[in-house]
């Protein structure tokens, strides 16, 4: 075997490439050496990744902490259930949100119930200009809040716009930047969670550069500390003729240090839009008296999205298609069914459905059941009244036909459907579902906007219920509609669900984090997804960090990649529990990119820059575990090693791939990382077209390793390669296609 000095020195002195080359961001995100340090590398635990012990405590980035004493001894029955929530999380994202989730959880307010694109600047990176051309299209500058706007951005090159949502702040962000660098400059959207402060000294901010940073989520530094920054900010963009434009709520930007910035911001008239896409729009010729008819009813429409698009119908089918559109489309359905103040079942009934919609028949008729006995029980301790009624006898018991009462009183908006449950055709169930994906979100909505405690505080109770059953396919649809009551009321969601969900039981916390997965369907949603999640890994406790990491493993780690990335790794460096869970959380990214190499090279790259940068001994054992972690891991199919399956799908991550193996082998990790490399071969071993990925991690491994350390490969794989799980003759061809011949004689095992 390599000599263990020598191996040290050659993957510290290779040193750590770019952030363009590594994945590594700059700007925000958690520094481990900001944590407490993990216990030292143990030689004797090689193979195993244990052997650290953190501390608890310590913030991540712009959240420093005061540091806490270590947990001790690991939490068994925790980890246990740690590893029975990601099995239901990872089966959840893999299988149940697909299959029984119907439609998208996009909740904006269209009016022919097609769910809205994300649009451009969702996810941060470089924007192409096509799309910021097709999203202002159709837009009109809104008077004089643009002007306004412009002004400021054109004197203090950054400006705020602070407004509801729904007004077309996305839009008018884009089309001040258009205003000031014209069509040729590059335009970034930044992370809602960027710190200002970090932007100022970073090397983010480029020559002619614009910047969004859409959605943000605000920060708690000091006023004083915070008009520093911004100066600092507004000098360097300044300096290098960028532009940054910001796009909040008054709730984020409560620092008066910002407040210089703000502009308000308003959506122009429907009248004035619609006037404005029908003169753009190449339309048919349509009667005067449907075309006032319409443009009264647009005139109600509140948000520039509805108008665009009843423009647009006008323009492709006429003024009568967009009138029947309007009258009868899905919000005009639900807010007339709302009109008519349906009896309390009914609304119990739509109220149940819109959080726990496609269950089979059998278990929403108990779990709806549940919900009337807790609203009877909320109505009588109101009054003041307790009832306690004796059983009636048989021929008082009236039994009402309460599924064909569904079919006459709520037609419109519910229908029973025979749903296969599974791949098991036997299996097919009657399921209650709305009649589309788009009431479920309306329905929501109504609910929200009309009804007070008399409902919702049952309903609180019953999802907490909910949120404790065992059945995964109850809390996924529990997490599907409170994503979409996120969009309407986010901190009712956040106090009396996720935050206390997040440190409770482990069906709690999957379910906590699955809502989390669906508020990143929704653009208006997702930086408040990022920041509850964010807060829940930031010194408040081991539950609600295992859940963040959770959470940062779905599609809130795919849109804010390195965010997540930071944090994951951050959160690697504390206590055994949480550190166990991150590096899950950093193995499912990985398992989940399997199929877009460009995601997968970024991960590996950062995991191998960040263990080249760890020095210190004790911070060392941790950074190894992770990086094998992903060595090791499974892929999504549990079939075989995520390593594998990067080799045969994505050819881009196989130089990324290699440069870390190569970290963990010349480590004192090297017979982990042997066992990993040897199932990898051995799982790949009947694919002949696996030979050219194997060849070349090969030449991605040799490059960087000195001739001793790459013969001392050879012969230390030979020996690997005797045991019998891998003493098979393909697996040793895909080791020679590896490493070239086997020089070594093969090592014979000592007589038992």
């Amino acid at each position: 075997m390599a000599d263990a000095r020598d191996a040290d020195g050659r993957a510290n002195a290779a040193g750590a490439q770019g952030p363009a080359e590594s994945g590594e961001p700059s700007g925000t995100g958690p520094r481990s050496e900001e944590g407490p340090s993990a216990s030292p590398e143990d030689p004797a635990a090689q193979g195993q990744g244990q052997g650290q012990t953190h501390g608890e405590g310590g913030g991540g980035p712009g959240r420093p902490g005061p540091r806490r004493p270590g947990n001790g001894n690991p939490d068994d029955d925790g980890q246990e259930q740690d590893e029975e929530g990601y099995s239901e999380f990872n089966r959840a994202l893999t299988q149940v949100v697909n299959n029984h989730f119907h439609g998208p959880t996009n909740a904006s307010g269209s009016v022919f119930g097609a769910g809205a694109a994300a649009g451009p600047g969702l996810s941060p990176g470089v924007i192409d200009q096509v799309e910021i051309s097709r999203m202002l299209e159709l837009y009109l500058e809104p008077s004089p809040y643009f002007e306004d706007a412009l002004e400021k951005l054109t004197t203090s090159h950054i400006v705020a716009l602070v407004g509801e949502d729904g007004i077309g702040r996305r839009a008018g962000a884009f089309a001040l930047l258009r205003g000031v660098l014209g069509g040729r400059s590059g335009i970034r959207s930044l992370s809602p969670a960027n710190s200002l402060a970090e932007l100022a000294v970073s090397n983010t901010i480029k020559e002619r550069y614009g910047y969004v940073i859409l959605d943000y989520i605000g920060e708690v530094n000091t006023d004083a500390v915070q008009e520093f920054h911004m100066r600092r900010l507004g000098e360097e963009l300044r300096k290098k003729h960028s532009f940054l434009v910001i796009t909040a709520s008054a709730g984020a930007l409560r620092r008066q240090a910002l407040k210089s910035f703000c502009s308000e911001w308003a959506a122009p008239t429907a009248a004035e839009l619609f006037a404005h896409c029908v003169r753009r729009l190449p339309g048919r010729e349509s009667d005067a008296e449907l075309l006032a008819e319409l443009g009264a009813l647009v005139a109600e429409q509140r948000k520039p999205a509805d108008v665009v698009a009843v423009a647009r119908t006008l323009a492709e089918f006429g003024a009568e298609e967009g009138l029947r559109a309007l009258r009868s489309g899905e919000r005009a359905l639900v807010a007339g069914w709302f009109a008519d103040v349906p009896k309390a079942a009914d609304v119990l009934l739509v109220a149940a459905l819109a959080f726990a919609e496609g269950l089979p028949e059998r278990t929403f008729e108990q779990a709806l059941f549940r919900l009337v006995v807790l609203a009877r029980n909320w109505e009588h301790t109101a009054a003041g009244v307790t009832v306690e009624a004796p059983v009636p006898a048989l021929g008082d018991l009236r039994l009402d036909q309460t599924r064909a009462s569904w079919g006459e009183t709520l037609s419109k908006l519910v229908e029973r459907r025979r749903i296969e449950q599974g791949n098991n055709g036997a299996r097919a169930e009657k399921r209650i579902v709305f009649t589309s994906p788009r009431i479920r979100a309306l329905v929501v909505e109504h609910l929200h906007e009309l009804y007070g405690l008399e409902l919702w505080y049952p309903l609180r109770q019953w999802l907490m219920q909910l949120s404790q059953q065992p059945d995964l396919e109850v809390r996924v649809q529990v997490a599907a509609g409170l994503a979409l009551l996120a969009c309407y009321a986010p901190v009712e969601v956040e106090e009396n669900h996720l935050d206390l969900w997040s440190a409770g039981l482990s069906s709690q916390r999957v379910t906590a984090a699955l809502t989390v997965q669906f508020m990143c369907s929704d653009p208006r949603s997702v930086p408040r997804a990022l920041d509850l999640t964010l807060r829940w890994a930031d010194r408040r406790g081991p539950e609600r960090a295992v859940t963040a990491a959770m959470a940062l493993a779905g599609d809130l780690g795919s849109l804010y990649r390195f965010e997540a990335l930071n944090w994951l790794w951050f959160l690697t460096m504390r206590g055994q529990r949480i550190a166990g869970a991150a590096r899950r959380s950093l193995h499912l990214l990985l398992a989940n990119a399997e199929r877009d190499p460009e995601r997968a090279a970024v991960i590996l790259r950062y995991v191998r820059t960040r263990l080249e940068q760890t020095r210190m001994t004790r911070e060392r054992a941790s950074a190894l575990d992770s990086a094998l972690a992903l060595l090791d891991g499974p892929s999504l199919d549990g079939f075989r090693p995520v390593a594998a399956a990067l080799l045969r799908h994505s050819p881009a991550a196989i130089g990324p791939l290699g440069r870390l193996w190569v970290c963990t082998l010349l480590s004192t990790r090297r017979r982990r990382a042997l066992v990993a490399l040897c199932a990898t071969l051995a799982a790949l071993r009947d694919d002949p077209a696996a030979v050219t990925a194997v060849r070349s991690l090969g030449g991605a491994m040799r490059q960087q390793m000195t001739p001793q350390q790459w013969n001392s490969l050879r012969h230390d794989l030979s020996r690997m390669l005797n045991h019998p799980d891998y003493a098979v003759d393909e697996t040793r061809a895909l080791a020679r296609v590896l490493l070239g011949t086997l020089h070594s004689r093969p090592v014979l095992r000592p007589a038992l």
